[in-house]
């Protein structure tokens, strides 16, 4: 299994005094390929944030490669929940994946033959190299969530978060994205945010559970239990691909 790549200690935090997350311990081993599941106020995108240092814990620490988010952020790779923000912006398919190519370092230096060569291979692997030259505006949901994952691969990320990713692409698209997840599992560690946690348990090695605190499963099924534990609710696994189903008023 080796030594954890991110290691989680002792962490809370708090919106306007109010507990998101509580006394959170965790860690991530290479390669591993989580699926972070939980409702929706759970904590499951604050604890994302805290991993890429958006957010600081108010209290505990987290390491990613044995230091401080902010200073290996060129080694993570992230797709975001909402990828329609500022779709409107005038700004092409390959800037916006060129974007994944910045580094702590980057400073006034141009874009190199290197980094369009990455963008065009990250553009191919997504099936997008068509639109390279469209202004991201003009693509549908699903294609800017391509994009997007384009923009976090193209710098060879060794850990990948993804928040939803598959929010706004149909079945079709999301069996091809989860199938060229499993394939970059080979080299990358990734952990991806999901309430289709039917449909991910097909690729997935493991879960973890959030609802202000945490559980970590070193499974890849999804339980009756785990269910408990993240939503505190009576809910039943109804079909694959379908939303959890609340049984009672609650």
């Amino acid at each position: 299994m080796g030594k954890p790549i991110v290691k989680i200690e002792d962490v809370w935090f708090h919106y306007n005094n109010h507990p998101v997350l509580t006394e959170v311990n965790m860690v991530i081993y290479p390669k591993d390929f989580i699926a972070l599941i939980g409702p929706n106020g759970g904590g499951k995108t604050t604890l994302l944030k805290l991993m890429l240092g958006l957010l600081n814990p108010d209290r505990g620490t987290v390491r990613i490669f044995g230091c401080s988010p902010a200073k290996v952020s060129h080694r993570i790779g992230y797709v975001p929940q909402d990828v329609n923000a500022n779709k409107n912006f005038p700004i092409t398919v390959t800037d916006v994946v060129l974007m994944g190519r910045l580094t702590p370092k980057w400073k006034c230096r141009r874009y190199s033959k290197k980094d369009k060569e990455a963008v065009l291979s990250a553009l191919e692997k997504l099936e997008m190299t068509t639109y390279a030259d469209h202004p991201i505006g003009e693509l549908s949901g699903g294609q800017r969530q391509r994009v997007f994952i384009a923009r976090a691969l193209v710098s060879n990320p060794e850990i990948l978060f993804l928040d939803e990713p598959t929010a706004n692409v149909d079945a079709h698209g999301q069996t091809e994205l989860f199938t060229l997840l499993k394939q970059l599992n080979q080299h990358t560690t990734i952990l991806v945010v999901s309430h289709d946690f039917l449909a991910v348990s097909s690729y997935i090695k493991s879960v973890t559970c959030v609802n202000q605190d945490v559980h970590q499963h070193d499974a890849a099924e999804v339980t009756q239990e785990m269910l408990d534990l993240s939503y505190q609710c009576p809910v039943e696994l109804v079909a694959h691909g379908l939303p959890h189903r609340v049984l009672q008023k609650h």
